[in-house]
């Protein structure tokens, strides 16, 4: 029997099965990372793995906080991960083994009336990250929930479970964040979020960074700690992308927004690498090494968020998903990242050309976009509400006739977003509000059926949400303020500071209200509303509140 120390490290063994991919399959089928990221180094595939016992845990485990996602009427998704040490590679934990970890949740917050408990184990293999599907519980119920191993208990969390599917809602009240750089200044925003009374969160991607954090955390100056050495690098391997994970998720308050909130999410490109496009790597290099590195964050991403785990066959991470919330709204949650064709004309803003154009792009891939269509066609919500990564609505960067636009973003991929608009026509979708972020600022715009005509049909709503921390403190009115609101009319509002949005459905409006955070590079400032706009149910269009 070999030894632990003689055995192939997990990113070794990615690497290895990346170079073992059949090269046109490689190419040409891009949940190759998927399949990389739950094919390799699960739990139990060696003999010798034991279990451990809690009182082996000396120091507390629960450094990372606790999180809830996903949630269905009768369900919700409980997350933790056990780190004594979070900031060590290894997290002070054995390199094999499971430890068995305990979890409940409750009707009130001293858990005087538990309704479920059990156990999970938690497993090095995926680097002692626990995710426990809590079934039979109430409809549209607030509860609380925890956990416990050996001497330890963990930090409590609220949640709430989705409203039955028939259920008449009369309203619903939704938090949007996205873009949280860690070295861009401090998650005051978060802390703020905490404090609302939100039934659920969406986060709609870039959750962290793969740049390198300097000893003092970047523009947080910390005086106060170290960073360890091993975050001043890009993130590549699977150990990379779990001590970034890690630190993000030390923040206190990240931690406060987990614990308040259930959270839906999805992943945009920072969590592998800036503008990467399905299995294609922002810089031109050796595509084995690209799908390992995928692979690795694929699986930190997991390991680290409130979702179920993949299907039983271990080869798929599908993040577009479709959830009911009464009849007053369907959440159809995008993945505009791992399925899209490379971004056109070398990415960047550039003018439009025939590769932009070509009408077999895609951003969503096929199957997704058929996945939308047949989702739009049931539909029988009030509100078609779709949480996505990059911005929907044209944006011109010029008032000229003809303008750079946006090839990482809808507007680099026009045939895909007229198809995505035939769905909704199809549908007859008369109600529909997209939820977006990547940007790092906020805009509130009017979804055109025909961009490049002002008085055209307005067919939805795109709400943008601004950054929680990336790009810094910014500033109400950025220096492209005055152009982009002069050569964009369906655009309605923009704003370039920190913050979150908060959007409200009831029977007659969707209404969003941008929240936005004084400065972020210290970490004492305040909350205002920039703004507040409404659309009214069955007559589409931004109008302020």
């Amino acid at each position: 029997m070999s030894s632990t120390s003689d055995r192939p490290t997990p990113d070794q063994q990615l690497l290895a099965a990346a170079g073992r991919l059949d090269r046109r399959r490689f190419l040409t089928v891009t949940s190759a990372a998927a399949a990389l990221a739950f094919g390799v180094n699960l739990p139990g595939a060696h003999a010798e793995e034991n279990e451990l016992a809690p009182r082996t845990l000396t120091e507390n485990p629960f450094t990372l906080g606790v999180a809830s996602g996903d949630p269905l009427p009768d369900a919700v998704v409980l997350w933790t991960r056990l780190a004594p040490r979070p900031l060590e590679p290894g997290v002070g934990l054995p390199p094999a083994g499971s430890i068995k970890v305990g979890w409940e949740i409750a009707r009130d917050e001293r858990f005087r009336r538990v309704e479920r408990r059990g156990s999970a184990k938690a497993h090095a293999e995926f680097n002692w990250s626990v995710h426990v599907d809590a079934t039979g519980l109430e409809a549209a119920r607030e509860y609380w929930y925890r956990f416990t191993v050996g001497q330890w208990t963990s930090p409590v969390g609220r949640t709430r479970t989705a409203p039955s599917h028939g259920r008449k809602l009369d309203s619903t009240k939704l938090g949007l964040v996205s873009c949280q750089a860690y070295e861009d200044g401090y998650f005051t925003a978060y802390r703020h979020l905490a404090q609302e009374d939100l039934d659920a969160v969406f986060h709609v991607g870039d959750y962290i960074y793969e740049y390198g954090i300097d000893s003092v955390g970047g523009d947080r100056r910390y005086t106060d700690r170290v960073l360890p050495a091993a975050l001043n690098h890009e993130t590549t391997t699977l150990e990379d992308y779990r001590l970034r994970y890690s630190l993000y998720k030390t923040d206190p308050d990240l931690q406060a927004a987990h614990a308040a909130h259930p959270w839906y999410v999805t992943w945009d490109d920072h969590e592998v690498e800036n503008n990467y496009a399905g299995g294609i790597p922002e810089k031109n290099q050796d595509p084995a090494p690209f799908v390992a590195r995928r692979a690795a964050a694929y699986r930190a991403y997991w390991e680290n968020q409130p979702l179920r785990m993949p299907k039983p066959n271990g080869t798929d991470l599908t993040l577009y998903r479709r959830f009911q919330y009464g009849q007053l709204a369907q959440f159809d949650i995008l993945d505009t990242r791992q399925y899209r064709d490379d971004q056109a004309n070398g990415d960047g803003w550039q003018y439009p050309t025939p590769e932009s154009q070509d009408p077999k792009r895609t951003l969503m891939g096929a199957t997704q976009e058929r996945w939308f269509a047949d989702g739009l066609r049931r539909s029988k919500a009030l509100w078609n509400v779709v949480p996505q990564q990059v911005v929907f609505s044209r944006r011109k960067n010029t008032t000229a006739a003809s303008s750079k636009l946006s090839m990482d973003a809808w507007d680099g991929y026009p045939a895909a977003r007229e198809r995505f608009l035939t769905a909704v026509d199809q549908a007859g979708v008369k109600n529909l509000v997209l939820l977006t972020g990547d940007v790092h600022v906020a805009y509130a715009l009017d979804v055109k059926r025909d961009f490049d005509d002002p008085n055209s049909r307005t067919v939805g709503v795109e709400f943008v949400g601004t950054s929680i921390s990336s790009d810094g403190d910014g500033e109400a009115h950025p220096s492209n303020w005055a152009t982009l609101t002069a050569a964009n009319p369906h655009m309605k509002f923009y704003d370039g500071r920190r913050g979150y949005t908060v959007v409200t459905l009831d029977r007659q409006h969707a209404r969003a209200d941008y929240r936005a955070v004084t400065h972020i590079t210290r970490p004492d400032g305040t909350l205002l509303t920039a703004a507040s706009f409404v659309t009214e149910a069955g007559n589409p269009g931004i109008r302020p509140a």
